[in-house]
């Protein structure tokens, strides 16, 4: 019981992190909402979005919420480029996974203290394809493991799409390891990125929602 208080507890934070985060980046970037304004975001919303881009990009930030704490403050204005910079930010992670050395990438999160990223690309490193797949397949049960190997694509957007999965290494940690397994293809992974970022924002324009 105790040990699950602690994963609620910090589940809880994660999502209070986000949220406050996505309200905080507009007074950061020096942005302000405005009534009857019809000329478009202001131009500093640029800074906001650059922000939200690099962070979302690292992984166990939990991205998914700051959107949801920027479309919050901005309504629809802002969900076409919440949605826009999260697909880029998930495919810098990719790319960053698959292309840069894992080692480098240990140490670069090491020296900004995010010890278990660094543990984790690290342990990755020393691993084969065929290894990695093995880990992979140890993480559940036998009759799962195949399926989810078989429809990884669909798994990896459910999985970006469950809450709180900053627990889980977020969008950003997820779509890191997609590109160190290399089990996904630059294409299939755009694609499933697409599909998978989309609801919210999209619900939010078609509702026209405003703050």
């Amino acid at each position: 019981m105790k040990r699950w208080f602690w994963i609620i507890a910090f589940y809880g934070a994660l999502l209070g992190l986000g949220w406050g985060v996505g309200h905080l980046l507009p007074d950061i970037a020096g942005l302000e909402t405005s009534d009857g304004d019809d000329t478009g975001m202001p131009p500093m919303v640029w800074v906001t979005a650059v922000i939200y881009f690099l962070a979302s990009a690292v992984p166990f930030v939990p991205g998914a919420e700051i959107g949801l704490g920027l479309m919050s403050t901005f309504g629809d204005q802002i969900a076409a480029l919440v949605y826009i910079t999260m697909v880029g930010a998930l495919s810098l992670a990719y790319l960053a996974g698959r292309l840069c050395p894992p080692a480098v990438l240990a140490r670069i999160f090491a020296a900004i203290h995010m010890q278990k990223a660094s543990n984790l690309v690290a342990r990755s490193a020393q691993m084969t394809l065929s290894e990695r797949r093995d880990y992979l397949a140890a993480q559940f049960p036998n009759r799962l493991a195949p399926n989810l190997l078989r429809y990884r694509y669909l798994a990896l957007g459910v999985a970006l799409n469950i809450p709180g999965n900053s627990l889980i290494g977020g969008g950003g940690g997820l779509a890191m390891l997609a590109g160190m397994s290399r089990l996904y293809s630059l294409p299939g992974f755009l694609l499933t990125v697409l599909i998978a970022v989309a609801p919210i924002p999209f619900l939010v324009i078609l509702l026209g929602y405003h703050p």
